[in-house]
């Protein structure tokens, strides 16, 4: 059988799959070669792809022979689910293999913008030995707010409470008894209003949906701390880059750091590249190597068991 991988795949993951006796055809920047793609779909039994690659009805009827797509991490909005459901082909997620690295990226961030010691090496390079100015500040009893309360919330609550972090969290698919309240003592906020007029620092983590695309907007700036910052782990789309950057520059809001854009890579001349105080990174929150060798083994494995007729424990359809 035969296997074809349109994006990034870490080696351990490929070396698995040739291990359990498939032919993989490998090219890293086919998702940005369409009509290729097209061409070569017909002639594999299973798809893995990245976050680029457009698996929409076009590319699925395509896929003649396809009997799995595998996701090589957990957004699945470049994936029509519906589509892919009503042609019987299931499709399966990396499954948390990346939660404990977002959670990472996430102290990461509140560490940075508390303590900025990259902008203070830079400065002291320069000559300056600006004391005062690098001061910074204690993440103990700072208040994170999660928007979304799933794995890489919990995870990344854990963490923050042993910072000494007070933690809420808004999920209106959470239960009061569902782990992440129960045993990780997260806060609830009744409303996302409540949990932005309460946190110095708000983590996104929900998927991008109609009803979550731009829910980050000026309004709900207009509720958070002046000194708040806002991270994005999730999905570009979520936050209104706009809206962002008109809050920073009038100090309704601190600043806030993204690794996600609603057009990656990010424009040289986008305003986002033009605000100091919005940080950019280049999608990696989920980008270390610990987590790409957990998903791609994850996935190779998962789509092996799919395969050869089972039922996968990450299949999402």
């Amino acid at each position: 059988m035969k296997i074809l991988v349109t994006e990034l795949m870490w080696e351990d993951g490929l070396a698995e799959l040739r291990r359990l006796g498939y032919a993989v055809d490998y090219d890293m920047e086919l998702s940005r070669k369409r009509e290729e793609l097209l061409e070569l779909v017909p002639n594999y039994d299973a798809l893995i792809v990245r976050n680029e690659t457009r698996v929409d009805s076009e590319l699925l009827d395509a896929a003649t022979n396809a009997r799995v797509i595998g996701r090589l991490g957990v957004g699945l909005d470049n994936i029509d689910l519906k589509a892919a459901k009503e042609r019987h082909i299931p499709v399966i997620s990396a499954k948390n293999a990346n939660a404990t690295s977002v959670a990472e990226y996430v102290m990461a961030a509140m560490l940075d913008a508390s303590r900025p010691l990259s902008d203070a090496d830079a400065d002291v390079r320069r000559g300056s030995w600006d004391r005062k100015f690098f001061t910074g500040y204690e993440l103990n009893q700072r208040t994170l707010g999660l928007v979304g309360m799933g794995e890489i919330s919990n995870r990344t609550a854990r963490r923050a409470k042993a910072f000494g972090m007070d933690v809420i969290g808004y999920d209106p698919f959470v239960a009061p008894f569902d782990h992440i309240l129960a045993e990780t003592g997260v806060r609830a906020a009744n409303t996302l209003d409540e949990l932005l007029g309460e946190s110095d620092f708000i983590s996104i983590h929900v998927p991008l949906t109609n009803d979550t695309k731009h829910m980050m907007n000026k309004d709900k700036f207009s509720l958070m701390k002046p000194h708040a910052y806002v991270i994005n782990s999730a999905r570009g789309g979520i936050v209104h880059e706009r809206d962002l950057v008109d809050a920073v520059e009038s100090g309704d809001i601190a600043g806030a750091y993204l690794d996600v854009l609603e057009k990656e890579p990010v424009e040289a001349d986008s305003p986002l590249a033009q605000v100091e105080s919005i940080r950019l990174s280049p999608h990696i929150a989920g980008l270390t190597d610990e987590a790409q060798s957990r998903t791609a083994m994850l996935v190779a494995q998962e789509v092996d068991r799919v395969l050869h007729g089972g039922r996968s424990i990450c299949a999402v359809v």
